[in-house]
């Protein structure tokens, strides 16, 4: 089960170190259930930074809207 608060954009690191970012948006079925559609991004990041700037330029992510695995 989806979770309401589901913050958009999740930064993972990878077994390099490097960063990933994927884009979560959420949509409700005809049951009002929430959907969560995931969109992993092709970039590498160096730093959980870099990733959040990217998000903020092309999505226009606010603080507060991250999680991190």
């Amino acid at each position: 089960m989806a979770n309401a608060n589901t913050r958009p954009f999740l930064m993972e690191k990878d077994a390099d170190g490097c960063f990933r970012l994927t884009v979560r948006s959420m949509r409700y079925n005809s049951q009002n259930y929430p959907i969560v559609d995931l969109d992993h991004r092709d970039e590498v990041f160096k730093t959980a930074a870099a990733a959040k700037i990217f998000a903020r330029d092309h999505f226009g992510a606010q603080p507060g809207e991250y999680a991190s695995k």
